[in-house]
């Protein structure tokens, strides 16, 4: 069962790249791709036996950060996808690996917001590929926040996989 946990976080990892990739594309999170990395997180719990009570404890943290999330979302200060996706990878943190998650989003979302300002002026036509990569995260189009939650999230989900293979190797 370890096996096919490892698999599902490697397959959540990939979709969680592959949001970031949109989001810095389209500045949108599709709400269908990130409600299946939720809905993965079931599949997992059931993978890995995790008994029903931890598993509404993972509801109960994801449900909590879904409404502080929404509240700035009302505010304006954080998009409906980032919200969303927010949610979910707290979803899969559980109270346990909380904390590491919200330290590593806030340490790459800060690199995200510095990239974003600092290419604010840059003009999305460039010739050279990696300044026109570069530019795509100009912040004049709003930060791309999903990168940070998808690169963080999935570091936290995808690292405790592994650890009983390493342990007994």
């Amino acid at each position: 069962m370890q096996l096919l946990s490892l698999a599902i976080r490697l397959i959540v990892l990939c979709v969680l790249l592959w949001l970031a990739v949109i989001d810095v594309r389209h500045r949108r999170l599709p709400t269908n791709i990130v409600l299946s990395v939720g809905a993965l997180f079931f599949a997992d719990a059931l993978a890995r036996g995790m008994p029903i009570d931890d598993v509404i404890v993972h509801l109960l943290l994801a449900t909590g950060v879904f409404l502080f999330c929404a509240a700035l979302f009302a505010a304006k200060m954080l998009g409906g996808g980032d919200a969303k996706l927010a949610s979910v990878i707290f979803l899969w943190a559980g109270l346990s690996l909380s904390l590491p998650a919200l330290t590593l989003i806030s340490v790459i979302g800060t690199f995200v917001s510095l990239i974003s300002l600092a290419t604010r002026s840059m003009n999305p036509v460039q010739q050279l590929m990696p300044l026109r990569a570069l530019a795509l995260f100009s912040g004049a189009r709003s930060v791309p926040y999903g990168v940070a939650l998808s690169l963080g999230g999935g570091l936290v989900i995808v690292a405790p996989a592994p650890l009983p293979y390493l342990a007994t190797r």
